[in-house]
């Protein structure tokens, strides 16, 4: 074998075999035939897909349902309602009792208050919480509890208390399913480690006894009867909004401004010490509403709260 420098490698051509295309002019008879052959394999092909989807649509999980046409999304344009503007005190309660006289009711509505703060809840030093003995009353019959013995709970049946019992009132109320007949709690301090076992029942109510609310205490007798002459509890909740009564809408104005302007100061009285010191009121007391138990809400001017307010204490002093 003989090597040639620079030679490269030796290709042999590889041969395909020729096929012939046929031109359209080959078979003219057959053109219409052949289209119309295939127009109409792809319209039987077209019906049977269109079956099979509407047998799918149709059968979800064994259920039948019919065929729903989704109509395209309308924007809606959001529409804010005006808020309703603060009036005076005396203009508020003209309302609410307007309102009152124009739809009847089968009992007779309490005057509510609905206090927005500017404090937050879930900070222990901003908690607010008090009471506040409204100089005309509630309206309402308030059934006192009291948990006491001896000499103490013979003061508190002489008072007027509704209910008074000591271990045997605790369990009765353990194994009563969350009934309760009274609306107040008092107690002595001797009970209030016992109370625990029922603080799960009065705690979420409203009615555990505490000693900053004047609840526990050796003088029952005052407390039973500061609780049936109208002393009335607020403390915020988890929104920061403080909701109370403060008597009937059958009350005259002037009982009812006295009554707001009681709690009012109360309110006050129970700011938290970390809030600034600029007023009393700004950033403080944020929104003041007033209402009927089942009518509209009347926001109300801080300034006419402010002279209610007052006007309790120069009758106080006096």
């Amino acid at each position: 074998m003989r090597f040639v420098k620079d030679a490269g490698p030796a290709i042999a051509p590889v041969s395909y075999p020729s096929r012939v295309v046929p031109l359209p002019d080959d078979h003219p008879a057959d053109e219409g035939a052949g289209e119309g052959a295939v127009e109409e394999g792809l319209r039987g092909e077209g019906e049977r897909i269109e079956m099979e989807v509407a047998r799918a649509r149709r059968s979800i999980f064994g259920v039948q349902v019919e065929e729903e046409t989704v109509p395209y999304p309308t924007l809606i344009p959001v529409v804010k309602r005006p808020q309703k503007v603060a009036i005076d005190l005396v203009d508020a309660l003209r309302e609410i009792k307007s309102s009152a006289n124009e739809k009847k009711r089968n009992f007779t509505e309490t005057v509510e208050a609905h206090v927005m703060l500017g404090v937050d809840p879930r900070r222990g030093d901003q908690m607010v919480r008090g009471a506040i003995t409204l100089p005309h009353g509630t309206g309402k019959t308030v059934r006192v509890a009291v948990f006491a013995e001896g000499p103490a709970a013979e003061e508190a049946k002489a008072a007027g208390a509704d209910v008074v019992g000591g271990d045997e009132l605790i369990e009765e109320i353990r194994k009563g399913g969350g009934k309760l007949s009274f609306d107040k709690c008092i107690a002595t301090p001797m009970f209030m480690p016992r109370l625990s076992k029922v603080a799960r029942i009065l705690g979420p109510r409203g009615l555990m006894p505490n000693p900053k609310l004047g609840s526990v205490t050796n003088d029952v007798s005052g407390a039973v009867k500061a609780a049936k002459s109208g002393r009335v509890d607020f403390k915020i909740d988890k929104t920061a909004i403080v909701h109370v009564g403060l008597g009937k809408v059958n009350f005259s104005e002037e009982s009812l401004r006295e009554n707001i302007g009681a709690f009012v100061n109360a309110l006050l009285l129970a700011k938290p010490v970390g809030l600034k010191k600029t007023s009393k009121y700004v950033g403080y007391v944020k929104k003041f509403t007033l209402s009927s138990t089942m009518g509209p809400g009347f926001p109300v001017t801080i300034p006419s709260l402010s002279a209610a307010a007052d006007h309790y204490n120069k009758v106080q002093v006096s």
